[in-house]
């Protein structure tokens, strides 16, 4: 063997070997890497949400009354001292209760929105007479006023009044006696999809009324 052929064996060998070493190497820092223990700390896992509650219809309760100042007196100048508590009268010889409040006045006094709403109906009947229905803006309520001597102007049906609007003026129209004008309120829960001639349950004007009297 001549001395370049033992010079090439030799870088030869020396090539392989340090290529084995560095594949060694590499192979025992992989492991190394991923056996040794970190110091970083790991986020904890986010508890779990609890499902959001479906809101049912059952859920949600009316007040038996209604909340201080909701409400006012309808018919301008009259205060809650001046009131009595008709709801519970029988009317008709005994055959029905009343089921409202008269509220006394003399005839002109202008008759006012007790809550806002919208003008669902302006109805003359035999008995009502000159009448205004407004409901709630939740369509769960409504306010009629009934024995109007007349309407306020430009009062249509659709028309939307705020708490306090003139609605009209009280009056003994229908079967209220002449002697003694006066404004029929009645308030009636009802549901949303009811048309306002349709079976409701009266409520009492007269606690949510004399309560706290909100001033004007």
């Amino acid at each position: 063997m001549t001395a370049l052929d033992r010079l090439a064996t030799i870088a030869v060998t020396a090539t392989l070997t340090s290529a084995g070493w560095i594949l060694f190497g590499s192979s025992f820092v992989i492991k190394a890497a991923d056996t040794a223990p970190t110091n970083a700390v790991q986020p904890s896992p986010s508890p779990a949400s609890p499902a959001a509650k479906s809101l049912d219809i059952e859920d949600i309760q009316l007040p038996a009354r209604a909340p201080t100042g909701e409400l006012i007196i309808p018919v301008e100048g009259v205060k809650a001292a001046d009131l009595s508590d008709t709801f519970s009268d029988e009317r008709g010889a005994g055959t029905r209760l009343h089921e409202a409040l008269d509220i006394m006045a003399p005839r002109g006094t202008r008759v006012l929105a007790a809550a806002g709403g919208t003008v669902e109906r302006l109805f003359k009947s035999d008995a009502g007479g000159n009448t205004v229905y407004v409901r709630s803006p939740d369509r769960r309520t409504i306010y009629y006023y009934a024995h109007l001597d007349s309407y306020a102007p430009n009062l249509v049906e659709g028309a939307l009044v705020r708490m306090g609007d003139a609605l009209g003026t009280v009056g003994s129209s229908g079967n209220a006696s002449p002697d003694a004008p006066h404004l029929h309120f009645a308030i009636m829960r009802t549901t949303p999809a009811s048309d306002w001639w349709e079976p409701s349950t009266a409520i009492n004007p007269y606690p949510l009324l004399v309560v706290n009297e909100p001033r004007r």
